[in-house]
């Protein structure tokens, strides 16, 4: 299974990644398809470089992004933003409650 993932790079404290395709199997910094692109984290806007054409060539082929890599991809406008999934039944219905609880606020407040 192939997956898109970020392989670090640089020296002690002071990382870039690269943007990878590679079998899930292989190490994190090991081997790979093709790099599509560079993420450095640590400048003021942590800048985003991508081979746009390549990305969704691989997404086409089926490779599956990392969740780290489909938020940075999501940014960049080339895949729909990441839905996180609720861990529990117990979180699934907090998040319900604030949803009711806004709702009911905003609500209120048109009323008034």
């Amino acid at each position: 299974m192939l997956k898109m993932r970020l392989a670090r790079h640089g020296r002690r404290k002071r990382p870039f990644y690269r943007l990878v395709v590679a079998e899930s199997t292989k190490p994190r910094d090991g081997r790979f398809q093709e790099i599509l692109g560079q993420y450095d984290p640590l400048v003021e806007d942590a800048t985003l470089t991508v081979k746009e054409e390549r990305v969704s060539y691989w997404l086409s082929k089926g490779a599956q992004p990392s969740d780290t890599v489909h938020r940075l991809l999501a940014r960049q406008g080339l895949m729909e933003p990441l839905v996180a999934k609720p861990r529990s039944k117990k979180a699934d219905a907090k998040r319900a409650a604030i949803a009711a609880a806004t709702a009911a606020a905003a609500a209120a407040e048109s009323d008034a």
